[in-house]
């Protein structure tokens, strides 16, 4: 499969660990490269769905003068949107309560945005899931982020944890796009890369 990534040495740009176990089930070596302090800051007036794609593209800026001929680079950004509002990662315990309160019993959006990128061609794509929570309760909330620490999750939460056991009634849309990469449609784009 996707014979004609063989050319080249991929890529993953990403220090999420579910990034890289969704990357390997699709049977594409690759390897993980970190560079610190990529600004992810966006302007005030883009659409809240539109800002994964934009930092994806920002992160792949970063990338561009250290690429090689036969490298492709893959970099991604993920945001839970609720009424409109951004929820990003929560910086301690109970921004992250007061987030998965504020999902319980709504309807979000999980947004990610990837870039593909080498040195010749860039594409960039967003893929969008509904994620509907049941009622949870704070004792709830807080036993999952006590529990499972989620302070490096957009939105405060992993659906592959409990939490995605206990709270999310359905989702419409792709299940590996709210774990943070979506897959199918990278799957996809890198065929016609």
């Amino acid at each position: 499969m996707l014979e004609n990534l063989k050319e080249y040495h991929v890529l993953l740009a990403s220090k999420s660990p579910r990034r890289r176990e969704l990357l390997t089930q699709l049977r594409v070596p690759f390897n993980v490269v970190t560079i610190g302090g990529i600004d992810e800051s966006y302007p005030a007036d883009i659409p809240p769905m539109e800002v994964p794609v934009y930092i994806a593209g920002k992160k792949a800026d970063a990338y561009l003068n250290m690429l090689r001929s036969n490298e492709l680079i893959i970099t991604a950004d993920t945001v839970v949107v609720l009424d409109d509002r951004i929820m990003g990662k929560p910086k301690d315990a109970d921004e992250a309560i007061e987030m998965l309160l504020a999902l319980s019993g709504k309807t979000h959006k999980v947004v990610s945005g990837v870039c593909i990128m080498n040195k010749r061609r860039r594409t960039m794509f967003s893929t969008v899931t509904s994620v509907k929570f049941g009622n949870i309760t704070e004792e709830e909330a807080r036993y999952y982020v006590e529990n499972y620490l989620p302070f490096d999750k957009a939105g405060a939460y992993g659906i592959q944890e409990w939490i995605g056991c206990v709270a999310v009634e359905s989702i419409d849309g792709s299940f590996y796009n709210v774990m943070g990469l979506p897959v199918h449609q990278l799957y996809k784009e890198l065929q016609n890369f």
